[in-house]
């Protein structure tokens, strides 16, 4: 990240904010597929938080990693908009529980490419989608990620290991439909 960069944003540069945009898109998006159901909802959530960004930029701390940054907004945005359209779907804890997966071999998951690996993340119940993302990949806590979409500790846990089950399960069928 170029500082003279942020320092033209906060004047108003159009130029500045499409360096800005052009630089940081790709990653940022890959974020946003991970919390949505398709490319459209995800394209959406990228440019509002872009919005987000350009408009709080004057409260970024040039200390600390902008892409860090940015992508804590982009989280945020995905995080609220699932929550108004979804207000928080978590399964019922008398659901049945799934059967064990057998663990995946690491040959296997190296094969996969990152679209096929978002595409099964995408296939998630929505709860244990933004679970999954919010402490696989973001690296919150079950604390924070109670807190933050309002459920218990024992839920998000409970939604963490359903969503392995079920992206083991899938991971499992495409290596063996692959095998096939």
């Amino acid at each position: 990240m170029k500082p003279h960069w942020i320092r033209l944003c906060l004047k108003g540069d159009r130029n500045a904010q499409a360096q800005i945009y052009d630089e940081y898109k790709t990653p940022l998006l890959e974020v946003c597929m991970r919390y949505a159901k398709s490319r459209e909802e995800a394209e959406d959530f990228l440019l509002e938080g872009f919005f987000k960004i350009f408009r709080d930029l004057h409260q970024f701390n040039t200390g600390n990693s902008f892409e860090g940054w940015c992508r804590r907004i982009m989280v945020n945005t995905a995080l609220m908009h699932i929550r108004k359209k979804h207000p928080f779907e978590t399964l019922s804890l008398n659901e049945a529980v799934l059967q064990p997966a057998h663990e995946i071999d690491n040959d296997f998951i190296s094969q996969l490419n990152v679209n096929e690996i978002i595409h099964s993340i995408q296939q998630l119940p929505i709860g244990y989608q933004t679970v999954f993302n919010l402490f696989a990949i973001e690296g919150y806590s079950h604390k924070e990620i109670a807190l933050q979409l309002g459920i218990s500790e024992s839920t998000s846990r409970s939604q963490y290991t359903r969503a392995k089950r079920h992206l083991q399960q899938s991971l499992s069928q495409k290596k063996s439909f692959s095998n096939h």
